[in-house]
């Protein structure tokens, strides 16, 4: 009962407002000036009027006089009265009439005042659905009180406007300097939603990308905390009106206050209300002259009233993100070969600085990314049967993590194993355009991908996985060099992850890494060839924990002889065994000269023939490891390491370390090798000095030829050295000599060879140096060899002697102990001291010829 009486009750205070709005203010004021004028006058005639006729009705005693006279009396006092009801109506229609046209008058000018002002206060605030009328009626005092009390808010938040202009301006110059410094769109976009946000105090600052057909995403975000976030979010129908993407291609800035007095979509409120927006303001991002996006800009805690100050700053803050855009986009495309390079080697060298696998992949898809300005980077690595896993990722954030995502196709391995093993990179600009299977389209757009970028990455020379880039926010136009890079970049990968496996196989033991520095200092540090061998095996031996290590060196038939070994006490010694194995020259010397290492973890279960596998057993092997030594880039020999004990199963950190160790053996020989050269030169340097020195210092020709052959016997550790001087007829006769006791004195002996001067003369005079390192291998004529053999000899080394240009003799070593292999540094070596010898016969002879002249000039 009392609910409907409250419902009657309000129904007709409804129909008496409704009522009232119906009267304008002008009628409103006519009705009260007609009430105001007419009605006294009207009361006070009709007032007077009735008092008269009562007053006649009162006094009897005028009813006493004639009836005549009182007849004519009361007619005349009607007549007065009827007169006086008569003025009183004109004069109430005259007032009546003032007060209309006095109220007019004024009613005219509050009419024309409020016109006036809410003319003033459309042009003051055209778009804002906040500030309309919210008056049914058409009162213009309360329009006219409204409108003043608008103006005074306009006028104290112009006050405001003209205060902050000035800051505004430098806001403006801050922000678009930070925004200019960022070199990439993902920093100009996150720097812009980031400053604005901080500087105009707003509760969402966000950034919509287009993509085709007016769908999009919201590529950059910055919110207040406890706000739900946009950023990801994909709009697939944005429910513009139609034209308005032009506008907004033409430049159009939309300011809305409250979202429900905007007159939006049913579907762009429900949007907003998602997401808390109680106001918002939109101002467009042209880059390149065509529409790029929106920057947007949500007030959520309450309705905002937009300052047209704070309108233009954002509209000038949108423009300038247009051109940091084209900007960014204009360095990617001026960018020079030198900065691509610059950029390459950077990456490949974070990419090389990691140590390890999962640090090489994480790094290359983190500054892949960067470097691209792509939305996602992985790494997808294979299974043996060609399907996969998703190892590596870098994305931006609002798009789908896949990291750990297991991929199986099973049209890759009949199609694509090949092409990608051969370097193939896929660049795709478009998925939906580049004719791609259904399943492969279903697979990106689960990813959220548009666009992708595809090279291999190959590990040991096999497809290990692939490096892949995805553009999630529209379709890309890949450039060639952005897919010559990526190829490069997956290359690099590759090495790196090659580098890595072998520190990770190296730092597996670290003690062995350390041994391994140890051993090759121990080796290098060996002067000579026998030092060198002798440490390697000593030092691998005890790196490895084998039980035999030893060096195997070849002869020129390819059968060798064990030179070095170190073993433990238990097993038997083979140093100085020699080996032969016929089938080595044909099958093994090239692979084992390109750098073959072999490994060997049960000799019975290698397939090696059986004469191979009784040598192993007859030194007690059951496992080998066998690595080349190359010496003078030849194959010198082998390092080879055997288990005895048992079979073992050789690590591939063990099998590098040992190739490692064998490779810097050969460098170590050649290091021994040419360390005693330069020492051999530099002692026979100094030995030819010193020679030289003693000979020069002999004053006579005896003493000179004596002098040699002391000298060059103890310089060669030769067993004979004599001067033989020719006669005229090139007979001759043994003129010096030093010999080793307990071999046969030849000083004085004269010889007579007449095929001499038939064969050597000429050849002698002319510089010959003869080496025999062995008489009966020579081919000598007989009576030579028993001439040689009377004196006991069994190598020779003969040089001439030129004295005065014509040839004196021949200075000859002889080598009685033993056949003589004789070196080139000595032959050397004796052809320079004969030289000298004559050089020296010479200036002693002169020195003879000066000393006589002086002589008989005395007499």
């Amino acid at each position: 009962m009392s609910q409907s009486f409250s419902q009657n009750q309000a129904r007709r205070n409804r129909k008496q407002r409704l009522w009232q709005q119906k009267w304008s203010l002008k009628t409103k004021a006519i009705v009260w000036a007609l009430s105001i004028s007419v009605l006294p006058v009207v009361a006070i005639g009709t007032g007077t009027y009735y008092y008269g006729i009562n007053l006649i009705t009162k006094h009897p005693q005028v009813r006493l006089e004639s009836a005549k006279s009182s007849r004519e009396s009361e007619l005349a006092l009607q007549r007065q009265l009827s007169l006086l009801l008569t003025g009183t109506g004109v004069t109430a229609i005259l007032a009546g009439a003032i007060a209309v046209f006095v109220t007019n008058r004024v009613m005219s000018r509050v009419s024309k005042a409020a016109t006036i002002s809410n003319n003033i206060k459309k042009k003051l605030r055209p778009d804002s659905e906040f500030t309309q009328v919210f008056i049914a009626s058409q009162d213009e005092l309360v329009m006219l009180e409204r409108n003043i009390s608008l103006f005074t808010d306009l006028l104290s938040v112009l006050v405001q406007e003209k205060e902050a202009e000035v800051d505004y301006s430098q806001l403006l110059i801050k922000i678009t300097r930070w925004i200019r410094e960022s070199f990439n769109e993902e920093d100009v976009l996150k720097t812009t939603s980031e400053e604005i946000r901080r500087a105009l105090s707003i509760d969402r600052v966000t950034i919509f990308c287009f993509n085709s057909n007016c769908n999009g995403t919201f590529i950059a975000e910055s919110v207040a905390p406890g706000l739900p976030k946009m950023l990801g979010v994909i709009v697939s129908n944005t429910g513009f009106e139609a034209g308005f993407i032009e506008k907004y291609q033409n430049g159009c800035i939309r300011a809305i206050d409250d979202i429900h007095q905007a007159n939006l979509s049913d579907g762009d409120i429900e949007m907003l209300e998602q997401f808390a927006v109680k106001s918002n303001l939109v101002a467009p991002i042209l880059k390149g002259k065509q529409l790029y996006g929106l920057l947007i800009a949500h007030q959520c805690s309450r309705l905002r009233f937009w300052q047209q100050s704070e309108i233009d700053l954002f509209a000038q803050i949108a423009m300038q993100v247009g051109f940091a855009l084209d900007y960014t986009k204009l360095l990617e495309q001026v960018d020079t070969k030198a900065d691509k390079a610059q950029v390459f080697i950077e990456i490949t060298r974070s990419i090389r600085q990691s140590l390890n696998e999962e640090d090489v992949i994480k790094t290359t898809v983190a500054e892949v990314r960067k470097a691209l300005s792509t939305d996602r980077v992985l790494v997808y690595s294979f299974n043996t049967d060609w399907s996969g896993i998703i190892i590596a990722e870098s994305v931006v954030p609002g798009y789908p993590k896949v990291l750990r995502s297991e991929i199986r196709d099973i049209c890759f391995s009949q199609g694509y194993v090949e092409k990608y093993q051969s370097g193939r990179v896929v660049a795709t600009n478009n998925i939906h355009e580049s004719g791609l299977a259904d399943c492969h389209i279903n697979l990106l757009e689960s990813f959220a991908v548009k666009a992708n970028l595809v090279a291999p990455i190959l590990k040991d020379k096999q497809l290990f996985g692939l490096l892949i880039a995805h553009q999630c926010s529209r379709p890309r136009d890949w450039q060639q060099s952005e897919i010559d890079f990526f190829a490069q970049i997956a290359m690099q990968v590759g090495f790196a992850l090659d580098h890595a496996r072998l520190l990770q196989r190296i730092d597996a033991e670290g003690v062995q890494s350390r041994l391994l520095a140890d051993t090759i200092g121990s080796i290098r540090q060996s002067l000579n060839e026998e030092d060198v061998l002798k440490t390697t095996v000593e030092e691998v031996r005890k790196v490895l924990s084998t039980d035999r290590v030893m060096v195997y060196s070849f002869n020129s038939d390819w059968s060798g002889i064990v030179i070095a070994e170190s073993v433990v006490l238990t097993y038997p010694k083979v140093l100085r065994a020699e080996i032969q194995d016929p089938c080595f020259g044909q099958g093994y010397v090239e692979e084992y000269q390109s750098g073959r290492v072999l490994a060997i973890n049960n000799i019975y279960e290698a397939g090696l023939a059986d004469c191979h596998i009784s040598l192993l057993e007859s030194f007690a092997v059951k496992a080998n490891l066998v690595a080349p030594i190359l010496k003078d880039e030849q194959l010198f020999g082998l390092l080879i390491a055997h288990q005895c004990s048992r079979p073992r199963d050789w690590q591939q950190s063990e099998i590098d370390l040992f190739a490692q160790i064998a490779m810097q053996v050969g460098l170590a020989l050649d290091h021994a090798r040419l360390l005693q050269r330069i020492e051999a030169e530099r002692m026979r340097s100094q030995l030819l000095v010193d020679i030289i020195r003693s000979i020069r210092q002999s004053l006579k020709e005896e003493d000179v030829i004596k002098t040699t052959v002391e000298e060059v016997r103890k310089a060669l550790s030769t067993d004979r050295v004599l001067v033989y001087s020719f006669y005229a007829n090139w007979f001759g006769i043994i003129i010096a000599e030093s010999v080793v006791s307990g071999y046969p004195k030849v000083l004085r002996s004269k010889i007579h060879d007449p095929c001499f001067t038939q064969g050597y003369v000429e050849k002698y005079q002319s510089g010959r140096v003869v080496a025999i390192n062995n008489i009966y291998e020579s081919g000598l004529a007989d009576c030579h060899i028993k001439l040689l053999e009377s004196f006991g000899v069994k190598a020779n080394l003969v040089a001439p002697i030129i004295k005065d240009e014509q040839l004196f003799g021949l200075l000859i070593a002889h080598q009685c102990s033993e056949p003589r292999d004789w070196q080139q540094p000595e032959i050397d070596l004796f052809a320079q001291i004969a030289m000298q010898v004559g050089f020296t016969l010479d200036h002693a002879r002169l020195l003879q010829a000066y000393q006589a002249a002086e002589a008989n000039s005395r007499e």
